[in-house]
């Protein structure tokens, strides 16, 4: 049968009008492709070169038959390459969340918001199961690292400010402020032990630490605590 295309170039069939799944995937990421593209004012050409500069070419008529929905695949490796030359993430290609209001995420499921897709393909939708773990505890000790060098950020800063203060008012507000650094730092630096002692017990190394933080964070034996990824604290 003889499926006629639609407005986004991809062939839909005459019966019920309703792209393939992954006819459905190809055409939003060749629409967000060209979306971003012009949005740069850029000619197919140029992202072909942008493309070839970052080290590995995608030809302009490569481009152009994926936009007008003539290509019929796209390599993982292909929309890598295009999100980074059109200075985007991948994730977003695929799912261009406040573009597109809903998509398919798998086939014969119906649509979902381009948002709830995104956060299943990254990991972030925590009722796909257990196997999320280790992510939700990288990020997590990602985000406990940052919250820690912040506090230490805020308590130098705050040190500094109390031994500078012109007068006794200026330096006992500087000195609650320091404690309240000191604080937030202490507990941040907690749970990045516990996100490192998790990641251990779950079989994964974690991440390397700043040099400052090394020697007082690395724990030699896993702390049993409650899941750091659970915490909202961080």
């Amino acid at each position: 049968m003889t499926q006629p295309r639609s407005e986004t170039g991809i062939e839909t069939d005459d019966e019920d009008d309703v792209p393939e799944w992954a006819d459905h995937v190809m055409a939003t990421v060749a629409g967000e492709v060209r979306r971003r593209r012009k949005e740069l004012r850029w000619s197919a050409q140029d992202l072909a070169d942008r493309c070839e500069e970052i080290g590995h070419p995608i030809p302009r008529n490569v481009i152009a038959n994926m936009e007008s929905g003539r290509r019929s695949t796209l390599p993982l490796v292909d929309v890598m390459i295009l999100a980074e030359a059109l200075n985007t993430a991948p994730v977003c290609l695929i799912y261009p969340v406040g573009y597109v209001e809903d998509v398919q995420r798998l086939p014969l499921q119906d649509g979902t918001s381009a948002l709830g897709a995104l956060n299943w393909f990254t990991g972030e939708d925590r009722t796909i199961g257990s196997d999320a773990d280790m992510l939700r505890y990288f990020r997590a000790h990602h985000a406990a690292e940052r919250a820690a060098a912040a506090a230490q950020r805020d308590e130098a800063f705050a040190q500094y400010q109390a031994k500078t203060a012109p007068n006794a008012a200026r330096k006992a507000e500087a000195l609650h402020a320091q404690a309240g650094a000191t604080q937030r730092a202490e507990a941040a630096m907690d749970q990045l032990r516990r996100a490192r002692a998790f990641i251990r017990q779950a079989g994964g190394t974690p991440p390397d630490l700043p040099p400052s933080f090394a020697t007082d964070i690395d724990p030699t034996t896993a702390i049993e605590a409650a899941d750091p990824a659970e915490d909202d604290s961080v």
